[in-house]
């Protein structure tokens, strides 16, 4: 065995030790990510090849409400236009959740009818991830589809997000975020 060998085998040994406490660990309770939560990353969609990422700054407030929980989310999206002078758009989302009858499952609100034209809205706690989703039916008849896993880390929280539309990948980001302060 050569050193490079060597190395990369307590690489994979370490890695083993340090995600084996969350295979194992216990769904956490909503409470565990309340806070407020601050960082950035990236979006990226089929043509970012071609035309580049577009950068995201992100803040998450997740705080008790009633038997249940709120988060907000706020994106400020950096992108297209001119180079050295970007598009900068702002979007701000709220949903309320309500335990359910099945343990880790949570009703969003506002959630309504996605045939009538209404987004559907629920969330999940898994192991250390909030997961919220929101379904919505189109004029078609097709769907669009979002989730936000916040996975809780060390330092504070790691978010994928994904759209779907009709089954095919239209947007991915992933961000890094820490928390703030109380």
């Amino acid at each position: 065995m050569n050193f490079r060998e060597i190395i990369r085998i307590v690489i994979c040994a370490c890695f083993v030790v340090s995600t084996s406490g969350f295979a194992n660990a216990q769904d956490l309770s909503p409470a565990a990510f309340f806070g407020t939560f601050q960082g950035s990353g990236f979006a990226e969609n089929k043509d970012s090849i071609y035309f580049g990422t577009t950068v995201r700054d992100l803040d998450v407030v997740i705080g008790p409400s009633g038997s249940g929980f709120n988060v907000t989310w706020t994106t400020i999206i950096r992108g297209g236009g001119d180079p050295s002078k970007p598009n900068v758009r702002r979007k701000t989302q709220t949903a309320t959740f309500a335990p359910t009858e099945r343990p880790n499952i949570f009703r969003g609100a506002p959630s309504g009818d996605p045939l009538a034209g209404n987004s559907y809205i629920w969330a999940k706690v898994e192991k250390t991830t909030m997961t919220v989703f929101i379904m919505s039916i189109n004029e078609d008849g097709g769907y669009n589809m979002q989730s936000y896993a916040r996975t809780l880390s060390g330092y504070g929280m790691d978010l994928v997000f994904s759209r779907i539309r009709d089954g095919e990948p239209v947007r991915s980001a992933r961000a890094k975020l820490t928390k703030a302060a109380n």
